[in-house]
């Protein structure tokens, strides 16, 4: 399975591409930042966002995108950046036909880490063990795409079970009504 992973921003989205499947080894194909001026008009940032995203379908073709789910913070301001550079990166991925995941951080960070409390740093060093790396990838964005990638890689064959088990006892529930 190859997976770009988000993590949305619009000063920084980090970007990363992982291959693998669930109890292999993972191959990391590429990481980085799409990068906006802070100081541009909010379009012409989503609009260069959309761009950078376009660019990594377009070089490395994933199978599905897995994108941080935006969560509240105290800082309105943050969260509407951050939830539309997510948006954005869902609209490209769906105007392809490529499936989306979204996991919260926590859930990134206790796939990669073993903690949904962990640091940044940790969730860096897990992240360049996993993927036998020499160094972090920087900036911290660049390796939080990563770590949806291999959380999304992990998390994915459990997931699809549980989604066929609730679909089967809807199918059986509907059959015995």
């Amino acid at each position: 399975m190859r997976v770009l992973g988000v993590d949305p921003g619009l000063t920084r989205c980090g970007v990363g591409v992982v291959e693998g499947v669930a109890g292999r080894s993972l191959k990391m194909l590429g990481v980085g930042v799409v990068r906006t001026p802070a100081d541009a008009e909010l379009g012409v940032r989503l609009v260069a966002v959309e761009r950078g995203i376009e660019e990594w379908l377009n070089q490395y073709r994933p199978e599905v995108v897995a994108v941080e789910r935006v969560f509240s913070q105290h800082n309105v301001s943050t969260v509407m950046g951050t939830a539309q550079a997510s948006a954005v990166a869902m609209l490209c991925a769906a105007r392809r036909g490529i499936p989306v995941a979204l996991h919260t951080p926590s859930e990134v960070k206790a796939a990669v880490s073993g903690s949904g409390r962990a640091d940044k740093a940790q969730v860096g060093a897990m992240v360049t063990r996993l993927l036998r790396l020499d160094a972090p990838p920087r900036p911290a964005d660049a390796a939080d795409a990563l770590a949806l990638a291999i959380c999304h890689i992990w998390r994915a064959p459990a997931q699809n079970r549980l989604q066929q088990a609730v679909a089967a006892h809807r199918t059986l529930k509907g059959r015995t009504a």
